[in-house]
């Protein structure tokens, strides 16, 4: 009988959405689930894009240019410059979401066996992508002690061999809501350039920037312009997640030219894609303020309520919409399964992503979980109410751990 490669053994499941028939499961059961799984943002697209996708009057969708539409290249150039990124239509590719941009990315400038090194926890299909490119991850530990900051130098010189070649940051980032201030980029820039490594940042979240106008880039980098290699997606600026537009953005020239043959070999992005992009770049800055202001609401609520459960330790998110919290229980998946199967508090449960599947370090995060802040304020209370209801009579709830070489009275 025919086998089914290693390669398709060894992918994961999304830990993201591998729970998701216990949710549909508890639905049927008549249960109220908050979905805090998964970054599904509930604000509205932009009216306009959807009446002038309406508009359109296509007579034939033709294939658009592999490299994407010119005016939608443009657009985003134009875009850029409001975050002093300064770039041309020729240093950028338009792609089906952020995540074909890293695939592409990862093809073109990583051989086989060559290593990525990537701060953990990271977003999981990191690994799935490096995996299905048979590339190595080489994780770097961050922790919620530390609000999941930049580890240090030295740290990152320990994992560099023969055959790392790049590093992969995200930032905003998801899961943690970190995001790296221009000082560690700057930290970043020197490894890179000591050691002659591309620097790929997944900057998917930059308007969501709550300690600031906007997130540092690593396209405001000087000296480094042939190594950094930027990742961009509509679906979280715009709620667009069904879209799937993103881009490359790179002054590297050989990059993007290499880029663009895996962009042919593809044919092209999204013509329907493409046309509301388009339009929703055309944002006011009001409504660019009027969401990060939602979110900053929603992200205080969360920290608010999380606040109030004992035994709970939480990263205090600088960026996008989502945080780690660590509880005190056995497992994460255990606990995540079972408070969609077995517990509800007043007819309501919740839907988290469990932690672990943000590492590739065996072990890590089993003790955690993502919230993905992205329902409106009255739901997060209640959802945070379902969570502090769930923990006192969860069978797996573990009492926290006394520090090495105490005594118990």
């Amino acid at each position: 009988m025919a086998k089914i490669s290693d390669r398709g053994i060894n992918m994961p499941l999304s830990p993201i959405r591998k729970l998701s028939p216990l949710a549909a499961k508890a639905k049927k059961e008549g249960k109220f689930v908050h979905q805090l799984n998964i970054g599904q943002p509930d604000i509205p697209t932009p009216e306009w894009a959807i009446n002038d996708l309406k508009s359109t009057d296509f007579k034939v969708v033709e294939y658009s240019p592999s490299e994407g539409e010119l005016s939608l290249r443009e657009a985003f150039v134009e875009y850029y410059k409001k975050y002093d990124i300064e770039v041309t239509t020729d240093e950028m590719i338009i792609t089906y979401g952020a995540s074909e941009a890293l695939m592409i990315v990862l093809l073109s400038c990583l051989n086989p066996w060559d290593e990525v090194i990537v701060p953990e926890p990271f977003y999981a299909n990191y690994s799935s992508f490096a995996g299905a490119a048979d590339i190595t991850v080489k994780p770097i530990s961050s922790s919620i002690e530390s609000n999941f900051a930049l580890p240090s130098i030295d740290e990152f010189e320990k994992l560099i061999g023969p055959r790392t070649k790049a590093i992969l940051i995200c930032s905003p980032n998801n899961p943690t809501g970190y995001t790296y201030s221009k000082d560690e980029l700057e930290k970043l820039k020197k490894i890179c350039l000591k050691y002659d490594l591309f620097l790929i940042s997944d900057e998917v979240y930059r308007e969501f920037y709550y300690h600031g106008e906007f997130a540092p880039s690593i396209l405001g980098l000087k000296g480094v312009e042939d190594k950094t290699i930027m990742l961009d997606s509509a679906s979280k600026r715009y709620s667009m997640c069904g879209v799937r537009v993103g881009a490359i953005v790179s002054k590297n020239k050989e990059v993007i030219q290499t880029a663009l043959k895996f962009g042919q070999a593809r044919l092209s992005p999204p013509q329907f894609g493409q046309v509301a992009v388009e339009s929703a770049l055309k944002a006011s800055d009001t409504y660019y303020r009027e969401v990060k202001e939602e979110y900053k609401k929603r992200k205080d609520v969360l920290i608010e309520e999380l606040s109030k459960i004992e035994g709970v330790k939480y990263s205090h998110p600088y960026g996008a919409f989502y945080t780690v919290v660590e509880l005190p229980i056995d497992d994460d998946e255990k606990f995540c399964s079972w408070i969609l199967t077995d517990f509800d508090f007043e007819g309501e449960t919740v839907m988290f992503a469990p932690g672990s599947g943000f590492y590739v370090t065996p072990g890590a995060g089993k003790r955690e979980i993502r919230i993905a802040y992205v329902v409106e304020e009255e739901k997060l209370r209640r959802a945070m109410k379902c969570l502090r209801e769930a923990l006192k009579v969860y069978p797996g709830r573990i009492s926290e751990q006394l520090p090495e070489n105490a005594t118990s009275i």
